[in-house]
């Protein structure tokens, strides 16, 4: 038989207490971990949450959209520069060829596949599932809606799409995976441009849910070209660029701003255009010291017909770069050479 309560002070604490309950319980269920993960009743691991790593809009993220799970030596540069020059920053490796998380101990796990990589406790590995990344934007119906085998450029456009969505949700820093980090980047939010009149889209940063990303999703499927090369990349970028404002010209190595966005000069990122992009893999008689510059790009996609690669004792400028900026990566090569000896 039920007690009846008649004092209103004890009821109104029961109360108090059961709704504490139920929210000390409700925060239980979906209580973040260290490292990323949503745990429910029994410790089970219910959803892969990235918040915890990239929430607060300072990550670096790169993308590996194919399953492709050994990453040439590039890519692995690319993650390693990036987590020396942001040793306080996260960077994020999202990959499609990853198994989804299944244990609270996955970022070990995925460090031992990458060894050269799996010093730097920046460095976090995530599996890449496009439908959430895409969803909550204007690209999930164009997801939905295409067809990858009747798509030309499909790699190339997908890789557009992930790139925006990724920095609308967690904001911060993103870097293809043939950019070499050198120096720190002294803006948060920033467009880069590859060329006096084109906007590059290898590398950008914004915050969180930026009004710009959004127009750039907006403009990725409204006037969406997969048959274009670059249509979805540069060519977007210039594209709203020139709908937020009217871009002065640079001035030597100067930066510009359009609106309120910091514009930065060609020199920063490419001061080897495309049209030489084989110099990154030539003898030089003397190395450029690339002072106006904080990263690099390589620009791999000119070289998906010669796969021209850094060789140890070549005594190139790309070998030059990964002997200095990426030096951990470098060794794991050198070594290689040394075992087939």
């Amino acid at each position: 038989m039920a007690t009846k309560i008649s004092n209103p002070k004890v009821l109104a604490l029961l109360v108090l207490l059961t709704a504490l309950g139920f929210l000390t319980r409700f925060h239980f269920m979906h209580r973040k971990d260290s490292i990323g993960y949503v745990i429910a009743k029994e410790d089970k691991i219910l959803n892969v949450v990235t918040y915890d790593v990239l929430g607060e809009g300072n990550g670096v993220i790169l993308l590996e959209i194919s399953e492709r799970m050994d990453p040439p030596p590039l890519v692995l540069c690319s993650i390693e520069s990036a987590a020396r020059v942001y040793p306080e920053r996260p960077v994020a490796f999202f990959m499609k060829g990853l198994p989804d998380i299944n244990s609270t101990d996955y970022q070990t796990q995925a460090r031992r596949k990458f060894p050269s990589l799996s010093s730097f406790e920046n460095i976090y590995f995530f599996p890449l599932r496009m439908n959430e990344l895409y969803a909550g934007t204007p690209l999930l119906d164009w997801y939905k809606k295409v067809n990858p085998k009747k798509e030309k450029y499909w790699i190339h456009v997908n890789s557009d799409g992930l790139r925006f969505a990724s920095i609308w949700k967690y904001g911060g820093l993103y870097l293809d995976a043939d950019v070499i980090s050198m120096r720190p980047i002294p803006h948060k939010n920033f467009l880069a441009a590859e060329a006096f009149s084109v906007c590059s889209s290898s590398v950008f940063g914004l915050n969180r849910h930026h009004n710009f990303t959004w127009k750039c999703m907006e403009d990725f499927v409204k006037n969406y070209n997969g048959d274009q090369w670059g249509y979805q990349g540069p060519s977007l970028f210039t594209r709203v660029m020139k709908q937020w404002c009217v871009l002065p010209p640079f001035k030597n190595t100067e930066d510009v701003t359009c609106g309120n966005i910091p514009y930065l000069n060609p020199q920063r990122f490419y001061p080897i255009p495309w049209e030489n992009w084989e110099r990154y893999y030539e003898v030089w008689e003397e190395l450029p010291s690339f002072n106006n510059s904080y990263s690099l790009h390589l620009w791999n996609y000119m070289n998906r017909k010669h796969e021209k690669m850094v060789v140890v004792g070549s005594n190139t400028l790309v070998e030059h770069l990964f002997q200095r900026y990426c030096p951990t990566t470098y060794a794991s090569l050198l070594n290689k050479v040394t075992a087939n000896i």
